[in-house]
């Protein structure tokens, strides 16, 4: 069945439902999630991505089908989902699952997608398009947050805000933290303020700290922690970037140990290394031995399932990993 991500609240979650949430809009995919689910299951939430159900498909029903003293009611978020994911939907929906409800998230999906219409037509599947906020639903949360607050701001700065978001809940989210914060004790804000602060981050993307953490450039990886507010999806991304760049540069130090010329096995390594990044991989090998590349990505994997099983302080988490990398002496 169809419903609007409003109509969630008055779903009886008692019952075994299977959710499907679809669209870009994950700012308001997580708002939904945190308010209608996430109270409600504080102790039993468990994320997946799609990948690693199907690199282990056995281990995931024997967990899902599980029962505990402790855990009665269990909440399975999957994430980055695909069309290959409706022959497992099918498999739990003939299996009866109890004690469980399960939400998927996806990106758009078509009218023709078969993964859709199955939730659109069974009873006991939910299906929620989650449709790009558009300018005035974007300003009337501006508004209401500076309401909540008791500070006075003009509908100039307003817009200003509603423009920055590029009409992403979650990008306003990001900017309306930092207000909040620098708003600490305070009861006014002036326009250029606010523009400063809105213009604070240089865009940095989920590689670039990753590749200053690598590089061991403190300076900037601090400034880029500092100047980002990071979700708990982003920490996800973030451990997989940091396993897969950590198992290139092993791959590269195998490789520079038969060719011996370190151009030449930089030159050659598929996928291919940009031109713009071979001087920064270059660093990174010197910054990092063998056997210390071995041991982050044994970390790495330490920490994915540290956050996995902490995901209400996964940022706090990550980011202490990620500081221990860029102040340690590798060996």
């Amino acid at each position: 069945m169809i419903k609007k991500h409003f109509e969630i609240e008055k779903v009886n979650l008692e019952n075994n439902y299977i959710f499907l949430f679809y669209g870009e809009n994950e700012g308001l995919k997580n708002e939904v999630i945190k308010r209608s689910f996430l109270k409600k299951f504080i102790e039993s939430t468990y994320r997946y991505e799609e990948s690693e159900i199907f690199n282990n498909k056995d281990n995931f029903f024997m967990e899902l089908f599980s029962q505990s003293f402790f855990d009665n009611k269990k909440l399975i978020i999957i994430s980055r989902i695909s069309e290959k994911i409706k022959d497992i939907i099918e498999d739990l929906i003939e299996k009866k699952i109890q004690d469980v409800v399960i939400i998927l998230q996806s990106k758009t999906l078509d009218k023709k997608s078969k993964l859709r219409q199955l939730f659109e037509k069974n009873k006991n599947l939910i299906s929620v398009p989650f449709y790009e906020d558009n300018n005035q639903t974007l300003a009337s949360i501006t508004n209401n947050f500076f309401k909540q607050k008791g500070v006075p701001i003009s509908a100039q700065t307003i817009n200003l805000l509603v423009d920055r978001s590029r009409g992403d809940r979650k990008n306003l989210e990001n900017e309306l933290k930092k207000i909040d914060s620098f708003l600490y004790n305070k009861k006014k804000i002036s326009a250029e303020e606010i523009l400063k602060l809105t213009n604070l981050a240089e865009n940095y993307n989920v590689s670039e700290l990753v590749d200053s953490c690598l590089a061991k450039n403190k300076n900037k990886t601090v400034k880029i922690l500092h100047e980002n507010i990071y979700s708990v999806e982003d920490s996800i991304i973030l451990i997989r970037t940091f396993l897969s760049k950590a198992k290139r540069l092993l791959k590269i130090h195998n490789e520079f140990q038969n060719i011996k010329n370190l151009d030449l096995t930089i030159s050659s390594t598929r996928p291919p290394i940009f031109w713009k990044d071979k001087d920064l991989v270059k660093l990174q090998l010197q910054k990092w031995s063998k056997n210390s590349i071995k041991e982050l990505i044994y970390k790495i994997n330490e920490i994915e399932l540290l956050v996995k099983k902490n995901t209400n302080n996964s940022i706090n988490i990550l980011s202490d990993f990620i500081l221990e990398q860029v102040t340690t002496i590798s060996n």
